[in-house]
């Protein structure tokens, strides 16, 4: 579990890199960052995308909208709706379900859909069952307050409404999204970890001056 108070920490969300190629990787983010004089301080996948490595759903960088929401309906996780989005606007943030977010009018400097929610306003998302059968390595974010995010990453392999209860009964977030499954990944340089098993899209990362 990593907790983040956006009063002081600055977030911001990855996914081309200056030539308009994805990085795909947290090595590669890191480098890319090194070069300006900054470093590599956290990051996480942030929501689903295609082959491409682009974002299937609203993706947002430096106020720019790279993405339009997707609110079509379809197979797979991203269209178990509700789905949301998690957005990061300054000091500012949250999690929400993707049409309220659609319905406030919000232009955060960053936001990313993924889906299914999993808590939504203090319950968890209808279709998912406590012995659910569908077992994974599970990476979230949730959002205790207007100015904190929290991203966790299971250690083992958990199914949709155990993951669910971590945010609403032990993170304390009314609000929580699923990011993704078995690419989960983070760069945690304080817990010696970064990981590096799977090509990655979206990518959210807390940056420091070297």
């Amino acid at each position: 579990v990593c907790r983040f108070d956006l009063r002081k920490d600055h977030l911001a969300l990855f996914n081309l890199d200056g030539s308009g190629q994805p990085y795909g990787s947290f090595a590669a983010l890191s480098d890319a960052l090194k070069a300006r004089g900054q470093r590599l301080a956290f990051a996480m996948n942030a929501g689903m995308y295609g082959e491409d490595l682009k974002p299937v759903g609203l993706y947002i960088e430096g106020g720019n909208v790279l993405k339009k929401a997707n609110r079509r309906d379809g197979p797979g996780n991203f269209h178990m709706k509700p789905n949301g989005v998690f957005f990061i606007d300054g000091t500012k943030g949250g999690v929400m379900e993707t049409e309220a977010y659609l319905a406030a009018g919000l232009k955060p400097q960053f936001a990313s859909q993924s889906g299914p929610m999993l808590v939504v306003d203090g319950q968890i998302h209808p279709k998912f069952s406590a012995d659910g059968t569908s077992l994974q390595r599970r990476n979230g974010v949730g959002s205790p307050d207007g100015h904190t995010l929290v991203f966790a990453l299971s250690e083992s392999f958990v199914n949709f409404h155990s993951f669910a209860r971590l945010f609403r009964d032990h993170l304390k977030c009314p609000n929580a999204l699923f990011l993704d499954g078995s690419i989960s990944s983070v760069h945690a340089p304080e817990l010696g970890r970064s990981d590096d098993f799977a090509p990655l899209g979206p990518i959210v990362a807390l940056v420091k001056d070297r």
